[in-house]
């Protein structure tokens, strides 16, 4: 049995496939798929993917390349979404170094977004952080070159007791002590299967077992074709199909050595340790 710790079905790109979805994910045997919410505009939708399949589990949260639209009123409205949804996590959260100091100014992606400073960033993060901490809830962490920031937040805010995840971690192996100290478990893109991603599969190999997840981030982030099993019927190359799960699960038992199998029983027990189930 599969499980996604990060991805987001609730994407506009992904909305005409979702019975597609639902279908590959039966066969595949997938048990629960983390799906991000990254403003307030898309919570609402995450909400009702829960509702409407089993295998979600929602996370609500302000991205960081979404806190510089916040409405003055984004907290509460937060609260309300988890008041709202028990069961329901926290996230995609974090800090992003990389909108502001390496994106092009033209980057689609980020059009019509105003691109918070990172001390405005920290502000939003840790508040989310804190209200993880006073829920126990699991955090689901985004960070791009901001790593040493990132473990001093960490280092100074409260905790969710239950651990939080980094999701698609693309930091240095020698701050994983610190932060697993700290109780992070870290997911496992299909993207880091790439020939250019060596580093981020020599990390993956040092991290300790019970500490992995695995992720698509789909529709974000494929994995080379040879690790992609499933495509929509309408073909799309930009497309993750949140199926190939079973992809990366697959890639990463051989970055790691292990059988499929055994690796699918630690990233079940992971899972539900973070998750809950």
């Amino acid at each position: 049995m599969y499980h996604d710790a990060h991805n987001h079905l609730q994407d506009p790109a992904l909305a005409p496939h979702l019975d597609e979805i639902a279908a590959a994910y039966a066969e595949i045997g997938l048990g629960r798929a983390v799906v991000n919410g990254t403003c307030e505009a898309d919570w609402p939708d995450v909400t009702a993917l829960a509702r409407r399949y089993q295998f979600v589990l929602p996370s609500h949260g302000l991205h960081p390349w979404d806190a510089g639209n916040r409405t003055p009123n984004w907290f509460d409205t937060l609260r309300a979404t988890l008041d709202a949804n028990p069961g329901a996590h926290i996230g995609e959260i974090g800090l992003d170094r990389w909108i502001i100091d390496r994106a092009r100014p033209d980057d689609p992606r980020l059009a019509g977004l105003r691109r918070a400073p990172l001390d405005e960033q920290a502000e939003v993060f840790r508040a989310q952080l804190a209200l993880a901490a006073e829920r126990n809830l699991a955090a689901s962490i985004h960070c791009l070159d901001a790593f040493g920031l990132l473990l001093k937040i960490l280092e100074t805010t409260p905790l969710p007791a239950r651990g939080f995840l980094l999701h698609a971690y693309s930091g240095p192996s020698e701050m994983l002590p610190q932060f697993i100290k700290l109780g992070a478990y870290f997911s496992f893109n299909g993207s880091f299967l790439s020939e250019k991603n060596t580093r981020h599969r020599e990390v993956f190999h040092q991290i300790p077992v019970e500490r992995i997840l695995v992720e698509t981030d789909a529709p974000a982030m494929p994995a080379p074709a040879k690790y992609r099993p499933f495509s929509f019927s309408a073909p799309d190359e930009k497309l993750n199909h949140p199926a190939n799960i079973a992809g990366t699960h697959a890639g990463l038992a051989g970055v790691r050595e292990v059988g499929p199998a055994a690796l699918g029983v630690s990233i079940a027990q992971n899972f539900a340790r973070l998750f809950g189930g």
